[in-house]
């Protein structure tokens, strides 16, 4: 799901399957959610964790999907502080029903 080279990671595409179940959740805001948790648990097995994230692509189908994906951001980065940087991108082509998928550049200690 991705590359690292000494401290830096790359994350392939991340999407919002839910892991229990490896399906896309049919819910919008069901799949954001398990987007996060995903971006998480690439985290964790990278040997780091979210706060070592400092870049994240965003691609959304719609931009009606930038509040539920705001939403959980603000979960996840809660110090306005100490957020990655971001940049979202509409793609209405997205494959298999996604909403959102994300790639990511973290750094670790």
């Amino acid at each position: 799901m991705g590359a690292k080279i000494g401290s830096i990671i790359y994350s392939s595409a991340i999407m919002g399957k839910d892991s229990a179940t490896d399906e896309l959740p049919a819910e919008p805001e069901q799949q954001i959610m398990c987007l996060y948790q995903n971006i998480q648990s690439f985290m964790e097995h990278a040997g780091g964790s979210t706060d070592h994230i400092i870049r994240m692509s965003v691609y959304l189908k719609d931009n009606q999907y930038r509040k539920p994906f705001n939403d959980e951001w603000l979960k996840m980065f809660p110090d306005e502080h100490d957020r990655p940087a971001r940049h979202i991108s509409i793609v209405e082509e997205l494959r298999k029903g996604m909403v959102a998928q994300v790639e990511l550049v973290a750094v670790l200690d």
